[in-house]
C-alpha cells in the first residue's frame, strides 16, 4: 500500500452581511467569511491537504476565483470534486485532521455535523475526520475578529 500526506490551510476576512459556512454546516454568526465562493475555510483548507497529498496543485488551480463558475459556489461541491481527482489517481482518503482558529464564535457543538458532512463527501468513517478549535487569545487578525484560519493534514493511500 502507498501512502502520502498532505497540508493544507485556508484564510478568509470576516465581514457583515455574509452566512458563516465551516466545514459544510452554516453556522449562525453575526459575521460571514468573504470570498469568491461561500468562502467555508475549513473544506478550502482540507482541499489543498487532499490535493497536496496527491501531488497536485491548490485549490485555485483547479476552482480559480476568476471564474464565474464558483461564483458562490457551495465548497462541499468542491471537496466532491477534489476527491473526484484523486479518485481518478486511484487515490482514497485515509484521514484528515483539521484545526479552525477564530474567536467566536465558539463551534465545538457544530463539530459532530461537520464530521458527518466531511466524512460522507470523504467515503471515510466519521472518527477518520478530526476538527479541533482555538482561539488566537485575541492576538492578531483572528484575535481581532477580523478572519478565520484552517489548518489541515490529510493522509491518502492507495493499493
Amino acid at each position: 500500500m502507498k501512502i502520502r500526506v498532505g497540508f493544507g490551510y485556508d484564510v478568509h476576512q470576516l465581514t457583515e452581511n455574509r452566512e458563516l459556512w465551516l466545514g459544510g454546516v452554516q453556522i449562525p454568526h453575526d459575521k460571514g467569511a468573504l470570498g469568491h465562493s461561500d468562502a467555508d475555510v475549513l473544506l478550502h483548507a482540507i482541499c489543498d491537504s487532499l490535493l497536496g497529498a496527491a501531488g497536485k496543485r491548490d485549490i485555485g488551480f483547479y476552482f480559480p476565483d476568476t471564474s464565474s463558475e464558483f461564483k458562490n459556489i457551495d465548497s462541499k461541491i468542491l471537496l466532491q470534486r477534489t476527491i473526484q481527482v484523486l479518485k481518478d489517481d486511484g487515490w482514497k482518503v485515509g484521514n484528515i485532521d483539521s484545526t479552525l482558529c477564530m474567536e467566536r464564535p465558539k463551534i465545538m457543538s457544530f463539530v459532530p455535523e461537520m464530521k458527518k458532512v466531511i466524512s460522507a463527501i470523504c467515503e471515510v468513517e466519521e472518527d477518520d475526520v478530526s476538527i479541533k478549535a482555538t482561539t488566537s487569545e485575541k492576538m492578531g487578525f483572528v484575535g481581532r475578529e477580523e478572519g478565520v484560519n484552517a489548518y489541515a493534514v490529510a493522509l491518502i493511500q492507495k493499493d
